[in-house]
C-alpha cells in the first residue's frame, strides 16, 4: 500500500492511463516560489554563517519551509523557539515573520548580536500601526490568530490590538461605532482576501482609516492572481509549499474556490498519481517560501508518469530586491 492509500496495482493502472492519454501539459505559474523577503532572509543566515562562522542561532523557522530550514541546519544554523535557548554572545537571527518588541528588548538586555531578517514589508506594517496609534487611533489587525507574523505585529504595538479574520469577527467587536480606528493586515493576505472584512469595518465604524491597497505585499497578490489565471487553463493544480505556510494554503484554497481540484504538497514525494491520472493540463505553482528546486522535482515526478510538456505562463516578472543589514553587505 502506498503512502497515499493506493495499492501498487492501482498506482500502476493510473500510471498506464496517464501514459495512454498522451502528452501532459504542465502549466507553470508566473510568478511562483521565493519572494524578495524570503530571499533576503535566507541570504542573511547564509552570509552570517560565512562571516561569523557556526553556530548561528535563528529564532523560529527563518521561513515556513522544511527544506529551506534543513538546508540551513546542514550549514550550521541552529533553530530555536525562544531566546532563552541562545547562548550568551551568540549571533542571533530574527525570522522573516518579525518579532515582538519584548523579544527585541530581551535580546538587547543580554547584548546578543542580532541580525533582523524581518521582511521589510512586515516592518512597514509595524511602522504603519505605530503611526496610527500615535494619532490616537485604536488598532485592528486583519490576520490569522497564532501566525508568527500576527504575533510579532501585535507585540510591536504598545496599545490594545483587536484581531479579526472574518466579517463575523468584525460584527462581534465590542467597540463604539464612532471610535477613531485604524486597520493593518497580515502581509500574506491579498486585497481579495481582506476586501470583505475591510468593507464590513468601514460599513460599521464611522471613523476608520487604513493603508492604501498599493501597500499590500506584492508577492502575495501576484501569486494569487497567477493561480486565478491558471484556473482557466488547467484541470488540476499542485501547490508546492509547507502546511504551516499561510500563503501556500491560500493558493490551494483559491484553486478550490475556482472549482479546480487543488493539492498542497511539501515536495515530489507527496504527489499522488491519482490526482493527475487522465488529466491533459496540470497547473503547478509554489508558495513564497518554497525553493524552485522543489518545483523541478515535481516536474521530474510527473515525467515518470508519462510524457510531459512544460509551458510557463505569461505573468509578472518580479525584480524587487531588499537590502541586507549593513554588517552583511561587505
Amino acid at each position: 500500500m502506498s503512502a497515499g492509500g493506493m495499492s501498487d496495482q492501482a498506482i500502476e493502472e493510473r500510471t498506464e492511463a496517464v501514459a495512454r492519454r498522451g502528452v501532459m501539459r504542465v502549466i507553470l505559474a508566473q510568478p511562483r516560489g521565493f519572494c524578495a523577503g524570503v530571499v533576503r532572509a535566507i541570504d542573511i543566515v547564509e552570509r552570517a554563517l560565512d562571516k561569523f562562522q557556526t553556530p548561528i542561532y535563528v529564532r523560529h523557522e527563518i521561513v515556513h519551509n522544511r527544506h529551506v530550514v534543513d538546508s540551513l541546519k546542514a550549514k550550521g544554523a541552529i533553530f530555536v523557539e525562544e531566546l532563552s535557548e541562545v547562548p550568551d554572545g551568540a549571533h542571533t537571527v530574527f525570522s522573516a515573520h518579525g518579532v515582538a518588541q519584548s523579544v527585541v528588548a530581551a535580546a538587547a538586555a543580554r547584548s546578543l548580536p542580532v541580525l533582523d531578517a524581518t521582511c521589510p514589508l512586515v516592518s512597514k506594517v509595524h511602522a504603519q500601526a505605530k503611526r496610527y496609534v500615535r494619532q490616537g487611533r485604536t488598532m485592528i489587525l486583519i490576520g490569522h490568530a497564532g501566525h508568527p507574523e500576527v504575533e510579532g505585529t501585535i507585540g510591536q504595538i504598545d496599545a490594545p490590538v483587536y484581531l479579526v479574520s472574518t466579517e463575523a469577527d468584525v460584527a462581534a467587536l465590542d467597540i463604539a461605532v464612532d471610535t477613531p480606528l485604524a486597520y493593518v493586515t497580515q502581509t500574506t493576505l491579498s486585497v481579495d482576501d481582506t476586501k470583505a472584512v475591510i468593507a464590513t469595518l468601514k460599513a460599521r465604524f464611522s471613523d476608520i482609516i487604513g493603508p492604501d491597497t498599493s501597500d499590500i505585499c506584492y508577492a502575495t497578490q501576484h501569486r494569487q492572481t497567477a493561480v486565478r489565471d491558471m484556473c482557466k487553463m488547467v484541470e488540476v493544480i499542485l501547490v508546492v509549499g509547507a502546511r504551516n505556510s499561510s500563503n501556500s494554503n491560500r493558493l490551494r484554497e483559491i484553486g478550490i474556490e475556482e472549482g479546480i481540484p487543488s493539492y498542497l504538497i511539501a515536495d515530489a514525494s507527496a504527489l499522488d498519481p491519482a490526482w493527475v491520472a487522465g488529466k491533459e493540463a496540470v497547473g503547478l505553482t509554489a508558495g513564497a517560501s518554497a525553493p524552485e528546486e522543489l518545483i523541478a522535482e515535481v516536474i521530474e515526478a510527473l515525467k515518470r508518469l508519462g510524457p510531459v510538456k512544460v509551458e510557463p505562463m505569461e505573468g509578472v516578472k518580479e525584480d524587487i530586491e531588499f537590502r541586507l543589514p549593513a554588517e552583511l553587505r561587505t
